[in-house]
């Protein structure tokens, strides 16, 4: 079997609500990183000098030597930047991504950011790059983090974002037990992971509302720009959230990019904006994920994707009306989670059934009985069928009604060679009749190809039942 470990249907159509305090329309989530101190340096042990989201275009990493214009540049981070956007900001609730190292070697601001009343999160040990970190390496570099995040903020993080991440970082901060991770890009609200057995909590970030757009190429020319963007995805969120589907925005700083004065004036111009309107949660990243936790907590649901082939076959070998093989063949399939709903299973097994021969395809049709014919006056249904043509009535018909089913079935069959296919559910009495003396007629190609359709029809309806 092959397996895809990615999600990529989430909430589909119908996201939760999320129920924010109040009737919140929106959550409005600030981050603060704080990397001044804890990046690429030499001094800090590391073979090069930083060349990541600068003012220097083009930077590139000087090994064995200091880069004193990079580092001046963070430094007006912290001796600077920081400082403008604490008084920006410090009436607000606001989440600060932590480096240990850099927080370590910055007891003001961290005075200033608890005098505040932030959450402080870690950012991890260093400001670096972890993708090509040994499991080993990185796991060890997290619990440092956690340590030195104790020591030099007197409580250990609650929140995780690493992001210059491996493929391990978030199973590896999961193992941890944070209440979330913000390490993924992926939503517009929070969503639950299972991760080697245990339920984390992922509080998605951005890339886009992130003042580290200054500091790339395809990035904003100036603050007017970054305000715009800003606002239009502020009044996008506001008015989905007044229209029934309240969601989160995040918005990312650092102090040594947005901290710099033109920027930081366009910060203030969103803020106005964003704190003139009514029903607008400013939240730590923290409340976000306890409000989720206590209003959406993790739930048990079916994964087969995870099944193995005899359960697989068990649960879904009846869909397709005693068609076992079709589940056989779909279970084979590159399946993951975003299978694990009643229309990705459905997918998976229409796949099979479209990709099979035709006389395996009529196999199927041949399979499905009469329209209360001789099986269901037996009662020799299988329990889905006997279930779907009472939905309709058709276990309660007169004599006359009786008989005319009896002749259409027979002629049908004659005509066609398998027996009438409707997915009844969707119909009553009265439309199913009508539907059969005027499909009765038609050419065999064009009922086959109708045939089909109704099977797929029936076995989505039966996977909604069953999987909801």
């Amino acid at each position: 079997m092959r397996r895809y470990p990615r999600d990529m249907t989430g909430y589909g159509p119908t996201p939760p609500d999320p129920r924010w305090p109040g009737g919140a329309r929106i959550a409005v989530q600030i981050v603060l990183n704080y990397e001044e101190g804890g990046e690429n340096n030499i001094l800090h042990g590391d073979p090069a000098s930083e060349a990541f989201l600068s003012e220097i275009t083009g930077a590139q990493p000087w090994p064995g030597q200091r880069h004193w214009n990079m580092e001046s540049i963070y430094e007006y981070g912290a001796r600077a930047g920081f400082w403008r956007l604490h008084a920006m900001l410090r009436d607000l609730p606001v989440t600060v991504f932590g480096v240990a190292t850099a927080l370590a070697r910055a007891p003001e601001q961290v005075a200033a950011m608890r005098d505040a009343g932030w959450e402080i999160a870690s950012h991890g040990l260093k400001w670096i790059e972890h993708r090509d970190m040994p499991e080993d390496e990185e796991r060890a570099q997290i619990a440092e983090a956690v340590r030195l995040h104790a020591l030099v903020t007197g409580a250990p993080p609650r929140g995780w974002y690493t992001g210059r991440c491996s493929m391990n970082t978030v199973r590896l901060a999961a193992e941890q037990g944070f209440a979330y991770v913000a390490d993924a890009y992926a939503d517009d609200l929070p969503y639950w992971i299972r991760i080697d057995g245990r339920d984390q909590l992922i509080v998605p970030y951005t890339l886009d509302c992130n003042d580290m757009r200054f500091a790339i190429t395809a990035g904003h020319p100036d603050g007017g720009s970054w305000e715009r963007y800003m606002i239009d995805t502020f009044d996008t969120l506001y008015a989905e959230g007044a229209a029934g589907r309240p969601k989160m925005m995040s918005l990312g700083l650092h102090c040594r990019l947005a901290g710099r004065p033109g920027r930081a004036a366009a910060l203030g111009r969103f803020l106005a904006h964003a704190r003139a309107r009514e029903g607008v949660w400013f939240a730590t990243r923290l409340q976000i994920a306890e409000h989720w936790a206590a209003t959406h907590p993790p739930r048990a649901r079916p994964r087969p994707s995870e099944w193995d082939r005899d359960r697989f076959v068990a649960e879904f070998g009846g869909i397709f009306e005693h068609s076992p093989w079709i589940a056989e063949r779909a279970w084979a399939l590159e399946l993951g989670p975003t299978h694990d709903t009643a229309r990705g299973i459905h997918s998976a097994l229409c796949r099979v059934f479209r990709a099979a021969s035709r006389e395996e395809r009529l196999g199927v049709l041949r399979a499905h009985p009469d329209l209360a014919g001789k099986l269901a006056a037996a009662r020799r249904l299988t329990p889905e069928s006997t279930a779907e043509q009472a939905s309709a009535g058709l276990d309660a018909l007169t004599d006359a009604e009786h008989a005319e089913f009896t002749r259409l079935n027979t002629a049908y069959v004659e005509r066609h060679g398998f027996p009438f296919i409707i997915a009844v559910r969707d119909h009553d009495k009265q439309g199913i009749l009508e539907a059969f003396r005027r499909r009765l007629d038609n050419d065999t190609e064009a009922e086959f190809a109708e045939a089909c359709a109704q099977v797929e029809r029936i076995a989505e309806l039966r996977l909604l039942e069953k999987l909801g």
